[in-house]
């Protein structure tokens, strides 16, 4: 009997970069795979058609909307992990776990944008939340209400890389029109800052970008993940992360390429020299745009 995936609603979200994510971990019968952002199974469904063994299958998710929709992987074997991919990732190492193929995909998935309640999108009005983990406590209307001005204008320069007379005019139009409890209110308050027209980009995406990454500690989580990287893969196993913005991108560079270049005690060798741009290779996944994807293998 076949072991794939039926599609069901596992459909819903669009992997990104998926023709390139099974080139780079080359998945073989029997292998052992680790999803550490698993959403809504799309590359884990690619993956696990190649292996065959979803029983060797670990797929972990911080939202509780991608678990339950990973049910059918977890009828046919698979681990389903309802956690932070940093600290499954470290209790995994410190267990001695190790797989063949590692996946981290850092993008927020495309029904957490579409359900407005999530607060994630600026084009659904919903309550200011974007937490991925809903079992959290602190939540985006945290960040934008309790948040003073210097330290909220110092957030948007270094997670929204806003420039910082822009970051300062956002936070002090922010602190005016406190309390901000949508998505929609927090967007206009954004826009009446912004001087001149505007193309493609809303003048609040940057500022969103920044919210949510603090909400979530995006960057903490993932320099906790890549201190164990290593130590989770086996001889020759792949570990392949997609990025979206600059900040996660540089750092999984900067990660890959140390380990790469450190001589003798070198654990990883580089699997793409330069990061694989969505925007090049993806062009009929409006998500891939901002997509990066960069590929190791341990030696």
């Amino acid at each position: 009997m076949s072991k794939n995936i039926p599609p069901q609603q596992l459909h819903i979200h669009i992997p990104v970069l998926l023709k390139q994510v099974v080139e780079q971990l080359a998945p073989r019968p029997g292998e052992s795979y680790l999803d550490l952002t698993a959403g809504y199974g799309g590359h884990a469904r690619a993956i696990l058609a190649h292996t065959q063994a979803p029983e060797r299958a670990v797929l972990v998710d911080r939202d509780q909307m991608a678990v339950d929709a990973l049910k059918p992987f977890a009828e046919r074997g698979a681990s389903v992990i309802h956690d932070s991919y940093a600290e499954y990732a470290q209790e995994a190492s410190e267990a001695g776990k190790r797989f063949d193929m590692i996946l981290v995909d850092l993008g927020v998935s495309s029904p957490q944008l579409d359900k407005a309640i999530r607060g994630f999108s600026l084009q659904r009005d919903g309550p200011l939340d974007m937490r991925m983990d809903q079992r959290q406590q602190r939540s985006a209307a945290d960040i934008v209400n309790r948040t003073s001005k210097t330290e909220l204008a110092e957030l948007l320069e270094l997670y929204g890389e806003e420039p910082k007379k822009q970051a300062l005019r956002i936070a002090t139009a922010i602190i005016r029109a406190r309390p901000v409890t949508t998505t929609e209110q927090l967007a206009n308050v954004i826009l009446s800052t912004h001087r001149g027209a505007y193309q493609k980009t809303h003048p609040a995406t940057r500022t969103f970008q920044a919210i949510r990454i603090v909400t979530n500690d995006e960057l903490g989580q993932l320099e906790k993940l890549l201190e164990v990287v290593p130590e989770l893969l086996t001889p020759g196993g792949r570990i392949a992360i997609i990025s979206f913005h600059s900040l996660e991108d540089r750092r999984v560079k900067r990660f890959f390429a140390e380990q790469a270049n450190a001589g003798y005690e070198a654990s990883l060798s580089l699997l793409t020299k330069k990061a694989i741009r969505g925007k090049l290779v993806d062009d009929s996944n409006p998500r891939a745009r901002s997509a990066s994807l960069r590929a190791a293998v341990k030696k």
